[in-house]
Formats: structure tokens, sequence, C-alpha cells
């Protein structure tokens, strides 16, 4: 046992991120509960087709209407106190919905709001929680230590988590959500037992949340390294969007997979990730950062052509296992690379630009990919997603050296935070 402890969390991380790793899995199986749950509860209350795919435009729309203000949020209170705060308040929205169930109340309004209320809840305690990795881990093992938490994500919140809760909800409509509150609030006592320095990173701050924002943001601009991987971001999220959004289409009437087909083209994917995540650590160990990116960057251009010009199964199934060993590896990278670089007191700032950056770049993505499909057929997203991505990345070819060794730049703190340490360093 003492063995596979030491191969999944290495005891040089020391046991702040092993009791960070066990409550980001926790409330991984949760959340993957909800994603099938959530859904699930939505149906029962409408078949409006309308109805349902709002239900999945208000899981995304919190973290923008929210994100940015989370990340001044996170910078400017004590951050663990903020992590408990915030999914103390999504058990009692959970509580609540399923009183509503038990008590027959519930409609599509509630479960609809109740979606909504979960989301924005989500974002602030995602926020400050993604500004701890940086405060207890050393830079050098940033890199390995997000593709656990990686592991973690793919396995209980995309592989065990959407089957436990739709196996849940066929025992009662309630039973999924009385599960997420559990993993919740056990989140909540393992997060509680994380050592961080207490108080706010920052000490007194006098300045305007909007205020916070701006010098976030003004941070990343004129950070070259951190601009340019955010923009590599929101582009290859917007091109990616834009062909997942038809990949259910893609599966049945391209590929005559079926709905199981489709399901295991989803699948194959989160396996690819399962692998690339484990081996994550040996790839950061024999191959520079900055081919690691570019290999990333340029089978994600290759997976794009290969499904356009594809109409066999098998062959699908493959591009999406690859697909899931380098994206996952490369989400691992881009982070490590990122929080490494963005000093302490900016991390929540700049890490909810990023989260407003994906999400934003994937319903840009989403719209682009319909549009496309019905003017040019199932394929013409794909072909869209293949040049977008291959220009981008031949753009930036030259800067993924730079991007790579982001921490090496010199950097360029402005407003109240002179001197702030990149890293607090491992906590004991």
């Amino acid at each position: 046992m003492n063995r596979v402890i030491e191969a999944v969390a290495p005891a040089r991380l020391g046991p702040g991120f092993r009791r960070l790793m066990v409550s980001a899995w926790v409330s991984n199986l949760g959340d993957g509960i909800a994603l099938a749950a959530g859904p699930l509860l939505v149906a029962s209350q409408t078949r409006s087709p309308a109805l349902v795919s709002l239900a999945m435009l208000l899981v995304g729309l919190p973290w923008l209407l929210f994100g940015l203000f989370a990340g001044a949020v996170a910078d400017r209170v004590d951050r663990l106190r903020m992590v408990v705060v915030a999914n103390l308040l999504r058990a009692v929205v959970l509580v609540a919905l399923c009183v509503t169930i038990l008590t027959g109340a519930v409609s599509i309004a509630v479960a609809l709001g109740a979606l909504f209320l979960l989301g924005a809840a989500e974002v602030f305690a995602d926020t400050a929680y993604r500004t701890f990795l940086p405060m207890l881990v050393d830079k050098a093992d940033l890199g390995i230590a997000n593709a656990r938490l990686q592991a973690g994500f793919i396995t209980l919140n995309q592989f065990a988590g959407a089957p436990v809760g739709a196996a849940l909800f066929a025992v009662g409509m309630a039973v999924p959500f009385g599960a997420q509150v559990g993993c919740v609030l056990l989140g909540v006592v393992l997060v509680g037992r994380i050592a961080l320095p207490p108080g706010p990173v920052r000490g007194e701050v006098d300045t305007h949340v909007l205020r916070d924002i701006a010098d976030g943001v003004r941070w990343l601009v004129g950070h070259p390294p951190v601009r340019t991987l955010a923009l590599v971001i929101v582009t290859f999220n917007i091109t990616w969007a834009a062909a997942w959004s038809v990949l259910v289409l893609y599966s049945l009437d391209v590929l005559h997979m079926g709905p199981v087909g489709y399901g295991l083209l989803t699948t194959a994917a989160a396996a690819g990730g399962l692998v690339g995540t484990f081996l994550y650590g040996w790839l950061e160990r024999h191959v520079p950062l900055a081919t690691l990116m570019r290999a990333c960057l340029t089978l994600e251009v290759l997976m794009h052509l290969g499904f356009a010009l594809t109409r066999v199964p098998w062959l699908a199934v493959l591009i999406m296992f690859g697909f899931g060993v380098y994206a996952f590896a490369w989400g691992a990278l881009s982070q490590a690379v990122r929080q490494r670089a963005v000093p302490t007191a900016y991390q929540g700032r700049v890490g909810s630009v990023y989260s407003v950056a994906i999400y934003g770049g994937t319903v840009i993505g989403s719209g682009v990919g319909g549009l496309v499909a019905e003017r040019g057929g199932i394929l013409a997203p794909f072909w869209f997603a293949f040049v977008g991505s291959g220009i981008t990345l031949a753009l930036v070819w030259r800067q993924l050296g730079h991007i790579a060794h982001a921490d090496d730049a010199p950097e360029d703190v402005p407003g109240d935070a002179p001197g702030v340490p990149r890293s607090a360093g491992p906590a004991g």
C-alpha cells in the first residue's frame, strides 16, 4: 500500500498536497454524479430541447459572469476560508433541492435555478482552490502534481461519477443530490486540514475590486509568455469546441456508430487521458518542455484533420484515445507553466482570466461550429478546426520556447504587491 501511495502522491510533494489531492478526488466524484443527475432531473421536468440546452448553458454561464470577480476575491481574502464557505453554500443549495424533490415541489424553474446557483458557488470554490497548489508544492513538481489531480478528475468525474449518478437517480431523484451533499461536506473537512498560511496572501487591501481585476489583467498582458499562452488556449478552445459541438452527429451520420458508439468515443478520450496523466512524469523528465508543448498542439491540429478524413469507426476511436493522451498531458503542462510564472498574490486573478478564456472560447466555438455545419455540412467544423488551429500553431511556434519557460521571464508586478514571492513553498 505504501508503494502505491508513493507512486500516486510522492512524499516529496508533502502531506498538504496529499490532503489536497484526496479532497479534489472526493469533489470530482460528487461533480461527476451531478454531471449525470442534473440533466436527468431537467429532462424529468420538461422535454423542451430549448430548456434542456439551457441547463447546459447555466452550468458554464456563471464562469463568464463571475469568473473575474471570483479571481479578485481569491486574492483579497483567506483562500482556504473562501473554499469552505463556497462549498457550504453549495451544500445548502443541494439540500434545498433535495427537499423540493422529496416534497414534490420541484419544477423546471427550481431545477434550472439550482443548477445556476450551484455553478455560481462552484466558480468561487474552484477559483480559490486552484491557487492552493503553487502554495503547497515546489515549482519543479507542479507538473506532476497537476497530472495527479487530473487523474482523479478523469477517473472519478468522467468514468465513475456519471454512471453512479445515473444509477442513483434511478433509485430516487433526490438520491444523487444527497450523495453529492456528502461529497461536498467530506471535501470541506479534508480541505480544512490543509496547512496554508492563515489570512489573505496580500495582507491589508485598500483598493477597489475592479482595480484588482484590472491589475490582474494588466499583469497578464504585460507578461509576454503568459499572455501568449492565454491566447493559444482561447484560440485552441474555439477550434476544439467548433468540432466537438457536432461530434455526436459526426459519430451518428458519418461513422454510423449509433448512440453506443458515441459513448465509446468519449470513453476512449477519457481512457487516453488517464494514460496521459500517468505518463506525464516520464514525459516531463525526458522531453524538453517546449518540444512537449509543440508536440501536443501539433497532435491537436492533426486530430482535426484525421476526423475530417476518416470514415472508419475504429480509427476514430483510436484518434480519440490519442486525443485524451495529449490533451490531458497538455493540461497538466500548461497549468504548471502558468502557476510557476504567476506571483502568489496574482494566482486568483490570472487563473480566473484563463477560466473565462476557456469557457468563453468554448461558447464561441460551439456557436461557430453549429453555423459552419449548417452551411458546409457535418465535416466542415473539423476542416475549420484544422485550418484555424494550424494557423495559430504556425504563428506561435517560435514563441512556445519562451512560454515553456515563462517563469524565467522578468516579472512586472503592478499596483500594490511589490516583491510578492512567486510561491509560498511547500507546507508542512
